[in-house]
């Protein structure tokens, strides 16, 4: 077990973990360029050259579930970038108001009420096909992050991290400190948890040197998936193959990716 202070350490408290079957093939492990945004998106930079985790159409998104987007915290939420997910009803996103978000709600149908306000909503026949496409996109992925071959093995805290493919020796891992990855603008992180993921409440991923939070994934298999506690701060892409739960006060620099559903309580979420 790693000591307390350092970057990881295994959760004790996960039981009976089942892996969320993802259903998509594996794709490439390495962007080839920035992704065509949609018309009047806020989608944001993507992560582009050697060892990135392409992200296909899916880049064009903050959020992409396959279950939908729950949200709670009297409706304080801000979010900067489109949303979506498929292939649930688009009614699986009413929690999320057109006031909480600067950007796009994508649905497979025309179900979204919001608070009753639906003019952030898109759920004609061809969103539907746009956030079908992105989610299998996010699926692609979340595979290619997967297939990556390590170059490092349990990263910790005690000094700033430089970039790499990391993973761990033990399952279930937990951010315990603040944590410093130190880089450039063309530096990638890409750390592979097979796993569950937490981030204590009130620690901070901090990037350093130029480095940019589209170059930096999570990829996390476990069948719990992503705890984000009460005021932390994460930088990066969240490509989970199971849920997503950020506490309250919990904000994102990046993208949250989910095989199933997010949980969201009066957070701060920003595409780069």
């Amino acid at each position: 077990m790693n000591k307390l202070g350092n970057f990881f350490k295994p959760l004790t408290w996960f039981t009976a973990l089942v892996l969320a079957a993802l259903v998509a093939g594996c794709g490439g492990d390495e962007g080839t360029g920035s992704v065509p945004a949609l018309p009047g998106s806020a989608a944001g930079a993507v992560c582009t050259g050697a060892n990135c985790v392409n992200l296909l159409t899916a880049g064009n998104f903050v959020i992409l579930t396959s279950a939908g987007i729950t949200n709670t915290g009297g409706h304080t939420t801000a979010i900067t970038g489109d949303i979506g997910s498929s292939p649930i009803t688009g009614a699986a996103m009413d929690n999320v108001f057109c006031s909480e978000i600067t950007g796009t709600i994508y649905g497979v149908d025309a179900a979204y009420t919001g608070s009753g306000d639906a003019s952030c909503y898109a759920g004609s026949p061809a969103d539907k096909t746009t956030v079908d496409n992105a989610v299998a996109d996010m699926l692609t992925a979340y595979n290619a992050a997967v297939a990556m071959t390590p170059t490092g093995t349990d990263p910790t805290c005690a000094a700033p991290i430089g970039p790499g493919v990391y993973n761990f020796s033990v399952a279930n891992i937990t951010l315990v400190a603040d944590c410093t990855l130190a880089g450039s603008a063309t530096d990638v992180w890409v750390f592979k948890i097979t796993g569950n993921l937490q981030q204590n409440a009130g620690f901070s991923v901090l990037l350093t040197g130029g480095a940019l939070p589209q170059n930096v994934f999570w990829q996390v298999g476990g069948g719990v998936g992503v705890n984000i506690l009460a005021g932390a701060h994460m930088e990066g892409v969240i490509l989970a193959a199971a849920g997503i739960n950020l506490v309250t006060g919990a904000t994102l620099n990046g993208r949250l990716y989910s095989g199933t559903a997010v949980a969201l309580d009066a957070n701060a979420i920003t595409v780069p």
